[in-house]
């Protein structure tokens, strides 16, 4: 617990993040104490993947993220990450857009494929999954959107709500198209997370009913640092700076190889 204290109270300064990963993860601290743990893993300007933030939030509230974000922002963190890599969850995006108002923001494909085939019946689910992965693996922006269009235009009329539930969100999903083709992998969704906490589900499941909500989050905490030891860098890493200083990109290349391929 002091480690976790002290880690969290660190200074960020010459911390400096091009993509972040996003989550609130639940997890049985006691049987009747259910905790959130509000999670960020960051991407440096080398590449590198770090343990951002381990905190306990409040069912991903607004004020949970926002106090998160601006406890960052006090430590050192000034410049907020290029894009955020989050799912649905209302919180994360309205503190974010307070603390961080010029960061990007992407929706996560693996939760969003989950929102929508959980609101149409099991035997259209098939289908409906096999063209939300057409609109995300499409190789340009364009064929994205008329992807996009074509399956709110199929299945809009006998499940509006799941139609609903994709299309308010479609500006978000398309944003990786705006960033380096080798990094897609990386940003369309919050995989990275989701793996890390593989490991940490396992050891939380046995750990059940045998600690507090501290000594869970510190637990968690430990487990995580564990597990950064073997993160490996983002492909295409060297193509950051690029991001860093504003080099136009365009369905996942920069727009300046684009023209001297054109004029070729």
């Amino acid at each position: 617990m002091a480690e976790h204290t002290e880690w969290r109270q660190r200074k960020l300064t010459a911390s400096r993040y091009v993509y972040w990963w996003a989550d609130g993860i639940y997890s049985k601290a006691r049987m009747d104490d259910k905790l959130c743990l509000l999670v960020i893993i960051g991407v440096t300007d080398q590449g590198h993947k770090e343990l951002l933030a381990v905190e306990d939030g409040y069912r991903e509230s607004h004020d949970s993220w926002y106090e998160l974000l601006s406890g960052l922002r006090s430590r050192g963190l000034n410049v907020g990450p290029e894009l955020a890599v989050g799912d649905g969850a209302l919180g994360f995006w309205g503190a974010l857009a307070k603390v961080y108002p010029q960061t990007r923001q992407q929706r996560c494909w693996v939760h969003k494929t989950a929102n929508v085939l959980n609101k149409m019946p099991k035997h259209v689910q098939p289908k409906a999954k096999a063209d939300l992965h057409d609109i995300w693996m499409a190789e340009t922006k364009e064929d994205a959107q008329r992807a996009f269009d074509g399956m709110l235009e199929r299945f809009k009329h006998k499940y509006s709500k799941a139609m609903e539930c994709l299309a308010k969100d479609r500006e978000e999903l398309l944003a990786f198209y705006d960033f380096p083709a080798e990094h897609w992998v990386h940003i369309r969704t919050t995989n990275p997370i989701e793996s890390a906490f593989a490991t940490v589900r396992l050891r939380s499941k046995r750990s059940r009913n045998c600690g507090s909500r501290d000594t869970t989050l510190t637990m968690v905490f430990k487990l995580l640092q564990v597990a950064e030891k073997r993160w490996k860098k983002i492909k295409g890493f060297r193509r950051l700076a690029e991001v860093i200083t504003g080099v136009v990109f365009r369905n996942g290349i920069k727009v300046s190889d684009q023209l001297d391929r054109m004029a070729a």
